[in-house]
């Protein structure tokens, strides 16, 4: 039984995006519905929180110094800290009623980002690699490519350790899909389901025994496991490279939204989650919702991905 504890007890709506910043030792995430990137320091356990003038979905780190940002109508570039963004990219979704939801960067530095279609009513979400790197050769453009699509949320996405296998998810018909992936030319291969998940019951509601939650958020430690957070389903599950679960772990929040690996180790877990339109029973048998928990693992995970330029 793993010992959670909190690392940061003040509630995010929705945090999201979590990542270790090895240079900095500080945990950044964003709080999606907040409209603000935060990040803490959990040696002394200062807290710092940047608004922002729509909602971001993810975050990652820029070799050199600054963020990438997902918000919810493009993808913007920060130079640091609270820096004015900087627009990189705007794409041919509504933002009335999509936004950019989970993303990160890829072992190479391209940064990916996928989008949540919130009617939720067909399959309208999408997942992107944005390529940095190539714009001094396009014009001062980066290069866009659609990875992905047919979905309704997009989640899950991480890179196994030898960087042949990608994931994304697809939260609301609770699967998590695989492909082959060639790191050098960005090409995916060999689509298929990496694991289903029984969907949620009809009439169940919070409380209710006979659903296990749903695929969100993940992180891939150094063995190839797949960790995914399973929103209302109060656990984190730790799947095999094949797809096997390994391990059900409880949580004390009804949603988890993402894990990632830090500390200097990477042996630490960190774990953001909601408290959002959850009900008030709920929050109050689970006070820890929407706080960044943490607890040990043996097992360290992958660093972050930092975006190239």
């Amino acid at each position: 039984m793993m010992e959670w504890r909190t690392v940061v007890a003040q509630r995010d709506e929705l945090g999201e995006s979590p990542f270790w910043h090895p240079d900095e030792r500080k945990l950044y995430w964003v709080d999606i519905p907040g409209r603000q990137i935060r990040r803490a320091d959990p040696a002394t356990g200062s807290t710092e929180s940047w608004p922002l003038p729509m909602d971001p979905g993810c975050i990652a780190p820029v070799r050199g110094g600054g963020l990438v940002i997902a918000l919810r109508d493009g993808i913007y570039r920060a130079a640091g800290w609270g820096s004015a963004l900087a627009l990189i990219a705007r794409f041919g979704h509504d933002p009335k009623t999509t936004r950019f939801n989970d993303g990160k960067a890829d072992p190479q530095g391209r940064f990916w980002a996928g989008t949540m279609y919130e009617p939720r009513d067909r399959r309208a979400a999408e997942l992107y690699s944005v390529d940095l790197r190539a714009s001094a050769g396009n014009g001062g453009e980066p290069v866009i490519e659609l990875k992905a699509d047919n979905g309704v949320i997009a989640n899950g996405l991480a890179w196994s350790p030898d960087t042949r296998t990608v994931y994304w998810s697809d939260t609301t018909h609770h699967v998590i899909y695989a492909w082959n992936w060639d790191a050098q030319t960005n090409a995916m291969s060999n689509h298929r389901v990496f694991h289903q998940f029984p969907g949620k019951p009809d009439g169940w509601k919070t409380g209710d025994a006979g659903y296990g939650g749903r695929p969100d958020g993940a992180a891939v430690d150094v063995q190839g496991n797949y960790w995914v957070a399973m929103f209302e389903g109060g656990r984190i599950l730790k799947l095999s490279p094949s797809g096997e679960v390994l391990q059900d772990i409880p949580v004390p929040a009804r949603c988890p939204t993402m894990p990632c690996f830090g500390g200097d180790d990477l042996r630490t877990l960190f774990v953001t989650s909601a408290s959002y339109n959850r009900p008030p029973e709920e929050l109050q048998a689970l006070p820890q919702s929407g706080c960044i928990i943490a607890a040990q693992v043996d097992v360290p995970g992958l660093p972050v991905n930092f975006v190239s330029t």
